[in-house]
């Protein structure tokens, strides 16, 4: 029986080989990181968006029904605090800090019985909607 023999390949080759699938594959992993990144950030900041949208409705009645409005901040808070955990960027750091700053006042309004100003916490969350939709 015949013995078949492969080809030696040298080291060099093989070695080079492996550098260039390496240098090809290391942008592609990172592009889909950032790829994957935005829409983490839209996905978070589109769900912020929908629980400003349930405070304004709770904010017509925030001076009767002051529960129902800080349900709707704490719920804003706790998406936010998903979204800053994994916030890179300075302009949506920023811009969580500006919501941040208007729940905080939003809820001194409603410890002084007086309809919140939701509009700084609108403005935010509009400014993260900017930064994290893609395109």
């Amino acid at each position: 029986m015949a013995h078949r023999t492969r080809p030696q390949r040298r080291p060099a080759t093989t070695a080079l080989v492996a550098l260039a699938a390496a240098t090809l594959a290391i942008p592609l992993l990172s592009a889909c990181g950032a790829v994957q990144k935005a829409m983490d950030c839209a996905n978070t900041a589109s769900s912020v968006v929908s629980a400003v949208d349930k405070l304004q409705q709770a904010a017509d009645n925030a001076v009767s029904d002051p529960q129902k409005t800080q349900q709707a901040l704490d719920d804003i808070d706790a998406k936010l605090r998903k979204l800053s955990d994994d916030a890179n960027d300075a302009e949506l750091s920023k811009a969580i800090d500006k919501t941040n700053d208007g729940i905080k006042a939003a809820r001194k309004d409603l410890d002084n019985n007086k309809a919140p100003d939701i509009q700084p916490i609108v403005d935010g969350t509009g400014e993260m909607t900017k930064i994290c939709t893609p395109g």
